[in-house]
């Protein structure tokens, strides 16, 4: 089958299941594209949700455009944007059309009464394994918690975080490499044997 195709249907069919924005759609995506299709691994597929949070834009937009990118470059990343999108856009334009005939409806208030809660899954579900997969620990899960802390209480804007997050993650690297060479260095010359 057309990668091309294959790419767009499978982010078709994921946006017209997505309910809840784009950190909803995180347990779609990995079930279609790492588990079913293993387009990505599951350690790309961390990072490149890392990667899609911290661009402007739509979460799952640039997730999509990331993925598709890997696949087959401008093509490839064009068919799953498109793919994404349209799920979406087809959906909001009936909404606009037909809203007024049902937005007092009580058994519609009712389903959306309903999927409000499993959002809330969705959404907490892929944020655990992410955790687990980021190799959270008893060092480092006071990161995760001051910044929601720091956003939610003080109101710091996430782009501080993003931006104080990507500057620490370099200074941590530097560091590991150069204790890595350090190391390495010391083990060149081993000591001599006493006679």
């Amino acid at each position: 089958m057309n990668i091309y195709w294959e790419s767009f249907r499978t982010f078709f069919k994921i946006g017209i299941f997505t309910l809840g924005g784009g950190y909803a759609m995180i347990p779609l995506i990995e079930e279609e594209v790492v588990n079913k299709k293993q387009w990505v691994s599951k350690d790309e597929m961390l990072d490149l949700i890392a990667i899609a949070q911290s661009c402007p834009g739509v979460f799952a937009i640039n997730i999509a455009t990331f993925i598709g990118y890997k696949l087959n470059k401008v093509r490839g990343a064009i068919a799953t944007t498109i793919g994404t999108a349209l799920p979406s856009f087809l959906i909001i334009l009936a909404i606009a059309i037909f809203f007024s005939q049902f937005k007092d409806n009580p058994y519609v208030a009712a389903i959306f009464r309903g999927i409000r809660p499993a959002v809330v899954a969705l959404i907490a579900v892929p944020t655990f394994r992410l955790g687990q997969r980021a190799k959270l620990n008893r060092y480092t899960i006071w990161i995760p918690i001051v910044c929601a802390l720091a956003i939610w209480a003080l109101g710091v804007s996430p782009i501080y975080i993003i931006i104080i997050a990507a500057l620490a993650g370099y200074l941590y690297g530097q560091y590991q490499h150069r204790t890595k060479t350090d190391s390495h260095g010391l083990n060149k010359f081993p000591h001599k044997k006493s006679e």
